[in-house]
């Protein structure tokens, strides 16, 4: 709200001055003497114009001193223009929270576009891991901040349930199977180890008994697939209940080859020149549109290849009409990136559709060490595990606070502290104390009257924390920019922070100033309708009292 207002009045400046267009930043100062925002466009337009950016600073602000939006402008350093907001500016941002309410922030720049946010998708060959629920967590984020700007969203979980991988999980299975009635099998080489494959197979053992023991063929086989598939997806979605993520669609990769689009996109390729033979094997020639090797798309044995099908599922995704769509992947997929891009380009589908936004591994930590996890031994902290131990609300805020490209450390013991020191507990708090003023001006016999009064704001604090809600929605477009959930958490931070400077500096309920009581309780009630609005988007509850 702020940063478009002032980014509007300087632009119709620079118009009129120098009729150019140029980006520029406005954000808030280093320094609290520095203004309540500043803009490098002086510096910018020194480039363009090859004059001295302090004196175009100077002759801005002369175009600018006659607006009431600023109490005064000045420039600093080699040319930041610094803006002091009058009083009136910020109070129209608290009149217009109480006005919008949880509209507020909400804006239309995305018109509509369709776009998908893919993530969470996985071989469902067991539990998820604390990996998942981070990915989960900054998909679900960007999809709710995505929708708040305009956006038509889908999310979607992609069910790699037709390879190599299954059939591993698939001969896990029966092995832990027979093992339970005493025949001596072993787990096959990359398959796995974990106790939720024991659990699974005591239950079959209950409903069919022994009737598959020491047997093993194509029928077998695909009953236990079926079995182990079912249990474990069903497993998985228990899990996104309890962690407060849905999904709109959940795509299975087998039906890319059950209603022939894999065979569509193979055709297509090899129309256009783009496959070749070799060992037995079809080739698709990425080397004609990237610096690698050529990648196998079909094995000699027949069967297709993960980037065969994740290609095939792009393809799909874009005859579906999706005009952007977003992965959410591991680091470690990475290398993963270029060659579908190529292919891509081999389908000839437009460069800007396919996205990918990687995050950074996690790293558990209990009581000052790091908690060793392996999953394909077994031995792994279940993001289940780590619901029970510190709830979803710190769990979902701790994911979503740290940069998605930045390696996460999740400090159990801090997520779990009912402390001032908790990044939540302290945004949380600032909510729930909101609500006690309102339950103590009633006891006071303090009548609140929605919007009055907020002529009276305007000390130090107030001013702060006005300027703190005027940046909401600048805090959603970064967010939805940079692909970094941090971002709305930074911003919690900030408002919350000041919101209890305000608190601990100045009476807000006081029976002998029932104007000033009313206009910092409307401070205090704008702020907590952005709070609430931040958490909601997170995921995160709202207490009224702690």
């Amino acid at each position: 709200m702020l940063v478009d207002l002032i980014r509007e009045k300087v632009t119709k400046v620079i118009t009129e001055l120098y009729q150019v267009k140029i980006d520029f930043e406005v954000e808030i100062p280093p320094k609290k003497d520095f203004g309540d925002l500043s803009t490098n466009v002086a510096m910018k337009l020194a480039k363009v114009l090859k004059r001295n950016p302090r004196e175009i600073a100077q002759e801005i602000m002369r175009k600018l001193e006659k607006d009431h939006t600023f109490s005064k402008t000045e420039t600093m350093g080699p040319g930041f223009i610094n803006f002091f907001l009058s009083n009136e500016v910020l109070q129209e941002v608290v009149g217009t929270i109480l006005v919008q309410k949880e509209a507020y922030g909400k804006e239309n720049v995305g018109d509509g576009t369709k776009v998908q946010f893919e993530y969470g998708s996985a071989n469902p060959t067991g539990p998820f891991t604390v990996g998942h629920g981070r990915q989960i967590v900054i998909g679900d984020v960007l999809s709710e901040v995505f929708k708040e700007l305009g956006y038509d969203v889908t999310r979607e979980m992609y069910i790699n349930d037709a390879g190599k991988q299954i059939k591993l999980l698939t001969q896990s299975l029966w092995v832990r199977y027979n093992q339970l009635l005493g025949v001596e099998k072993e787990i096959p080489e990359g398959g796995y180890r974990g106790e939720y494959l024991v659990g699974i197979a005591k239950d079959l053992i209950k409903e069919v008994g022994d009737k598959y023991k020491n047997i093993w063929n194509e029928e077998v086989e695909a009953l236990f697939r079926e079995i182990a598939l079912n249990r474990i997806l069903s497993s998985m979605k228990d899990t996104l209940k309890r962690i407060g993520s849905s999904f709109d669609v959940y795509y299975s990769e087998k039906s890319l080859i059950e209603d022939g689009t894999v065979e569509e996109v193979l055709s297509f390729l090899k129309e256009k020149g783009l496959v070749y033979e070799k060992e037995g094997a079809l080739w698709l020639k990425v080397s004609v549109f990237i610096e690698e090797d050529d990648k196998v798309l079909v094995r000699s044995d027949g069967t297709y290849t993960y980037f065969m099908t994740d290609i095939a599922y792009h393809y799909k995704k874009y005859k579906r009409g999706f005009k952007k769509v977003y992965d959410i992947w591991g680091s470690d997929h990475h290398g993963h990136i270029p060659r579908m891009k190529a292919a891509m380009k081999a389908l000839e589908i437009p460069d800007d559709f396919f996205n990918v936004i990687l995050h950074q591994f996690v790293t558990l930590k209990r009581g000052g060490e790091v908690v060793r996890m392996s999953t394909r031994a077994g031995e792994f902290i279940t993001l289940d595990e780590l619901l029970d131990e510190v709830g979803r609300d710190a769990t979902r805020y701790f994911f979503a606070m740290v940069d998605p490209d930045t390696h996460m450390v999740f400090d159990i013991d801090l997520a779990k502290a009912k402390t001032m020191d908790n990044p939540v507990y302290y945004v949380q708090y600032a909510h729930a104390r909101i609500s006690n003023l309102f339950v103590n001006a009633e006891k006071k016999g303090i009548t609140f009257e929605e919007g009055k009064h907020l002529e009276l704001l305007g000390n130090d604090e107030e001013r702060t924390l006005m300027r703190n809600l005027g940046m909401f929605s600048t805090a959603l477009k970064e967010t939805a920019t940079m692909f970094s959930p941090n971002r709305l958490t930074n911003y919690l931070q900030r408002l919350a922070e000041s919101f209890h400077v305000f608190y601990t500096k100045h009476v807000i309920v006081d029976p002998e100033n029932i104007p000033l009581s009313n206009a910092r309780l409307n401070l205090s009630l704008a702020t907590k309708i952005v709070l609430k609005k931040g958490l909601d988007l997170l995921g995160v509850s709202a207490p009224e009292r702690m």
